[in-house]
């Protein structure tokens, strides 16, 4: 059985590690199939694809793109994307504008309730200012010790309700669906196990989704317990969507689970792969 991995992040949005060091740890964890999915962006495609060509790893173009639904954050996956797509390019510009201004609102916030300098902070694990996120403050936060690691920061700070958290508008489900259909990809819905949705609000999000020509939702996510990669299993069964799996790797030190560590998914489910080979 391959040992499929379709969802990470590198230092070009939110992760750690750098396009080429990700194919390397795929490669030497056994990942047989890749993916790099960064948040809003797809300039780390072409690296990434170079790296795993030269491990002979077989490599998936993809990006994560930011969706506003129902005035909550969705997340939705592209894969087998065409990084070169004009359209679906001066998207992510459309998606990524507006962060810096929510960052500095942030650190106004941070600043506030007495952990100053958070913007200059978080800018030092930022590779491009125009991907500033809560994850690189977060990181800011650990580092300057006010919490022991990213999921105290994330307990504390940077959510809803607690000190550091701005919303913001990002793209549609319709923009972000049509931008990845266009570029010649399959529209994978994200670690749905994380939104906040009540189960009427789940069903209308699931059929839209699927009316739009969302194909697929992960169930093997690195974002998820053990007890939803059975219920999301049901979930993909019961909608009829294919199913991915994905660890949803940040770094060494910040992932619950790393490149290819994934359970396999079960059989009760179709892969979204399952016409790829």
């Amino acid at each position: 059985m391959r040992n499929i991995d379709l969802h990470c992040h590198s230092t070009i949005s939110d992760g750690v590690l750098a396009p080429a060091a990700l194919a390397a740890r795929a490669k030497a964890n056994g990942v047989d199939v890749w993916a790099l999915t960064d948040h809003d962006e797809v300039d780390g495609v072409a690296e990434a694809r170079a790296a795993a060509a030269a491990l002979n790893l077989e490599f998936v173009s993809g990006v994560e793109i930011s969706v506003t639904w129902a005035a909550e954050t969705v997340h939705i996956v592209g894969l087998r994307i065409d990084d070169t797509d004009p359209v679906l390019r001066q998207g992510l510009v459309d998606t990524r504008s507006g962060r810096q201004r929510r960052a500095l609102e942030m650190a106004r916030q941070l600043d506030a309730v007495g952990i100053p300098g958070a913007y200059e902070g978080a800018l030092k694990f930022v590779s491009n200012p125009d991907l500033i996120s809560r994850t690189h403050f977060a990181r800011y936060i650990v580092e300057s010790g006010v919490c022991t690691d990213i999921s105290d920061v994330f307990r504390r700070y940077l959510i809803d309700g607690k000190p550091g958290f701005v919303p913001h508008r990002w793209a549609t489900l319709a923009d972000a669906i049509g931008w990845i259909r266009g570029a010649g990809g399959i529209a994978v819905m994200a670690h749905p196990g994380r939104y906040r949705f009540s189960e009427l609000a789940f069903d209308a999000l699931f059929n839209e989704f699927k009316q739009l020509g969302g194909t697929a939702i992960e169930v093997m996510t690195g974002s998820h317990t053990v007890d939803q990669y059975a219920y999301y299993a049901k979930v993909a069964q019961n909608y009829g969507f294919l199913a991915s799996r994905g660890s949803d790797f940040h770094g060494p030190q910040e992932s619950r689970v790393d490149l290819g560590a994934l359970p396999p998914l079960p059989d009760s489910v179709r892969p979204v792969w399952h016409d790829w080979f």
